[in-house]
C-alpha cells in the first residue's frame, strides 16, 4: 500500500514550480483586493492602514472628472451586445460549416486571422476605416447641399459601431473555434431520429440540437462578455468620444494616487468572476437537466 502511494522523485520539485506559477498568476490580484480594503489613511503599498470599505464608497462618489458609473454601464452594455452577437454568429456559422461550403476554408482563415494580428493594429485599422466613412459622409452631404447637416455631423465612431466591431474581431474567432469543435463531434443521428418522428428542421434544432450544445453556447457567451469587458488595446483607437471602464482605469493609473484605483480594479475583477460563476451554474443546471431527462426516458 505504501509503495503504491509513494511519490516519484520529481513530484515535489514540480509541485513547487506549479505553486509558484499559481502564486505568480493570482498573487497580484489578491494583493489588489487586500490593498483596496484599507482605511482612509491607506496608501498604494504595504503595510495596510486600517480595514474598511472607505475607498469603495469614494469610488461610488466619483474620481475627479471621471464618471465611473457611466463608464461601468457603457462597458456592461457593450459586453452584453458583444456576447449576444458572438453567440448568434458563432452558432449560425457552426451550423453552416456542417456542410461543405465553396471557399469555406478561406472564409474560416479570414475569420480567425485577427487572433494573430496585434490588437493595437486592428484598433488603428478600424479607427482609420471609420474616419474614412466620416469623410465620405461629409463629402456626400456637401455634394447634396446639406451644409447644416454636414456641420452638425459628428462621427461614425461609437460604442455600438466601431467599438462593437473591434471587440467582435477578438471574441468571434473564439466562438467559432468552440462551435466548430462541438459540431465536429456532434452525432447527426439525433437529428435524423427527430426528422423520422416528423419534426421540422426548426423543431429539430430547438428541441434536439440546441439542448445538446447548450453548455458550449453558455461557454461562448462567457467568453464573449469577459473578453469584451476587459479589452483595452482593440478599443483604444475605435471607441470614439467615450471611454469604457478599462480605458478609464488605464487613464486613472497615472493620475489617481490612492487605493481608490485598487477598488476600481477589484470591482472589474469581481464582475468577471461573477460572470464566470453564473456560467458554471448554468452549465451545471443544463447538465443536470439533461441527465434527468435521460433517466426519465429509460
Amino acid at each position: 500500500m505504501s509503495a503504491r502511494l509513494s511519490r516519484p522523485a520529481g513530484f515535489w520539485p514540480l509541485a513547487m514550480v506549479f505553486g509558484l506559477f499559481v502564486l505568480f498568476m493570482y498573487g497580484p490580484m489578491l494583493v489588489i483586493f487586500m490593498l483596496s480594503l484599507q482605511g482612509p489613511a491607506g496608501g498604494l503599498t504595504f503595510p495596510m492602514r486600517g480595514l474598511s470599505l472607505h475607498w469603495f464608497y469614494q469610488l461610488a462618489e466619483g474620481l475627479g472628472v471621471v464618471d465611473i458609473a457611466a463608464a461601468l454601464w457603457r462597458s456592461l452594455a457593450l459586453g452584453a451586445v458583444v456576447m449576444l452577437c458572438t453567440v448568434l454568429l458563432s452558432v449560425l456559422a457552426g451550423l453552416a460549416f456542417r456542410k461543405r461550403l465553396a471557399g469555406g476554408g478561406l472564409l474560416f482563415f479570414i475569420a480567425v486571422a485577427s487572433l494573430i494580428m496585434p490588437s493595437i493594429i486592428v484598433s488603428l485599422g478600424i479607427g482609420l476605416e471609420f474616419r474614412l466613412i466620416d469623410s465620405g459622409i461629409q463629402s456626400a452631404l456637401q455634394w447634396l447641399g446639406m451644409e447644416n447637416a454636414r456641420q452638425n455631423y459628428g462621427t461614425a465612431l461609437g460604442l455600438f459601431s466601431s467599438a462593437l466591431g473591434a471587440h467582435l474581431t477578438w471574441t468571434l474567432p473564439f466562438g467559432l473555434l468552440i462551435m466548430f469543435a462541438v459540431f465536429n463531434r456532434f452525432n447527426p443521428a439525433y437529428e435524423e431520429a427527430a426528422r423520422d418522428l416528423g419534426a421540422t428542421p426548426w423543431q429539430g434544432f430547438a428541441h434536439v440540437v440546441l439542448p445538446l450544445i447548450a453548455p458550449s453556447v453558455v461557454g461562448i457567451a462567457m467568453f464573449g462578455f469577459t473578453l469584451s469587458w476587459d479589452e483595452i488595446a482593440r478599443t483604444s483607437q475605435a471607441i470614439g468620444e467615450v471611454n469604457t471602464l478599462p480605458l478609464e482605469l488605464q487613464g486613472l493609473t497615472s493620475t489617481v494616487t490612492t487605493p481608490a484605483i485598487y477598488a476600481l480594479g477589484t470591482l472589474t475583477t469581481v464582475v468577471s468572476l461573477l460572470v464566470m460563476g453564473i456560467t458554471l451554474a448554468l452549465v451545471w443546471m443544463l447538465e443536470h437537466r439533461r441527465k434527468a431527462r435521460t433517466r426519465a426516458s429509460r
